[in-house]
């Protein structure tokens, strides 16, 4: 089969950068407002031919990679084996493993991060986003390759991951803490049962960090909290039916703590107590009347004993009923009906991120695509 790469280049046309065409001339004036532009832009730019050998780079490759546009000519091989040629742990890294590579036969816009070689041999990570050349006829003949050093963005993730980390072990061990202050203070003071249903509302709290945890505090997954939370019900005797989405994390801890007070009433009082009861839990994501999305939670308990409204409100019926209408705006209502509790609770959905990320990112604060 016929190669149909053809030549970006000539032989003599390798001595400079850019051809320089006659003073007067239109094009001439192009050429020296395109030079002026690709050597004042930030980011670094290569061309490359048909044998990825680079015949143009900019200011700012030069001072990314170490290396002056004539010294790269004068090697005359793939750029690849001048600033890719070695993993960083000292493998060496073949052309045709190369992604940057991949973008010459046809991919437009590959994106993707490698980690380059400094003439002085450090290593350091760019982002590269990288597109083949073609000519009139649609044949490939070059690639174009932007590429920014990110070094400082790497860095800086890490020292956010270790300080996430860190922040997790502090919880965890506050947690931890409260739970032993709480043996302690409720030892030969207070009923077993009192203490055995304090450290179940604290472990309650600790799921919820943990799903959380799992996602770096960004979001959490809806099924995931609810799974988590009710993972100590009989699973032959729980329904669960609905969608998954993606929690902010107010709403998940809140959610996470709803669901073990229901949970625990079921198994203490409601249908878990008995054998033939059991739990109904459904929920849909409808869209609110502020335009945000909304979660429609049902619980519904049945088989269970005889149930009467009780003659004062416990803790776990009052932060059902309060946290949800205080901290989201929603509803959350608690029924007592003969066959069983039931509860409906309706909370419009944050999206997920960090205050004011929407606004920064141009999208709708609301949920909505971006504007």
């Amino acid at each position: 089969m016929t190669d149909a790469r053809q030549p970006l280049r000539s032989p003599a046309a390798a001595a400079t950068a850019l051809p320089t065409l006659r003073r007067g001339d239109q094009l001439f004036e192009t050429e020296r407002r395109l030079n002026a532009v690709l050597d004042n832009a930030s980011v670094s730019i290569f061309l490359m031919d048909d044998r990825q050998h680079c015949i143009y780079m900019n200011r700012a490759a030069e001072q990314l990679t170490g290396w002056t546009l004539t010294e790269v000519l004068a090697r005359d091989c793939p750029l690849h084996d001048i600033v890719h040629h070695t993993y960083p742990d000292g493998r060496p890294f073949p052309l045709h493993e190369c992604a940057i590579d991949r973008a010459f036969p046809e991919n437009n816009q590959e994106r993707g991060e490698e980690v380059f070689v400094h003439r002085d041999g450090h290593f350091y990570p760019v982002g590269f986003t990288a597109s083949p050349i073609r000519d009139d006829a649609a044949q490939v003949i070059g690639t174009i390759i932007e590429v920014r050093d990110i070094s400082e963005e790497k860095a800086a993730a890490e020292r956010q991951r270790l300080l996430i980390d860190e922040l997790n072990h502090r919880v965890k061990n506050t947690l931890a803490t409260v739970q032993s202050i709480a043996a302690q203070t409720f030892r030969g003071r207070a009923e077993g049962a009192a203490r055995d249903l304090f450290e179940a509302r604290l472990s309650a709290l600790s799921t919820a960090h943990d799903v959380l945890v799992a996602d770096n505090w960004e979001s959490a997954s809806l099924r995931g909290v609810i799974e988590r939370v009710l993972a100590p019900l009989p699973a032959d005797r729980l329904q669960l039916d609905g969608p998954d989405a993606r929690l902010h994390p107010k709403v998940a801890v809140s959610l996470g703590m709803a669901l073990h007070e229901l949970a625990a009433n079921a198994l203490q009082h409601g249908a878990l107590s008995v054998p033939e009861g059991r739990v109904v839990m459904g929920w849909a994501l409808a869209a609110g009347e502020d335009g945000r999305q909304r979660l429609d939670l049902d619980w519904r308990e049945a088989g269970g004993p005889a149930v009467a409204p009780p003659a004062r409100r416990g803790f776990g019926s009052r932060l059902v009923e309060r946290q949800v209408p205080l901290e989201f705006g929603g509803s959350a209502e608690i029924a007592y009906a003969p066959g069983g509790v039931i509860c409906c609770m309706r909370i419009p959905l944050t999206p997920p991120g960090w205050d004011g990320q929407a606004l920064v990112q141009g999208r709708d604060p609301a949920g909505g695509a971006p504007r």
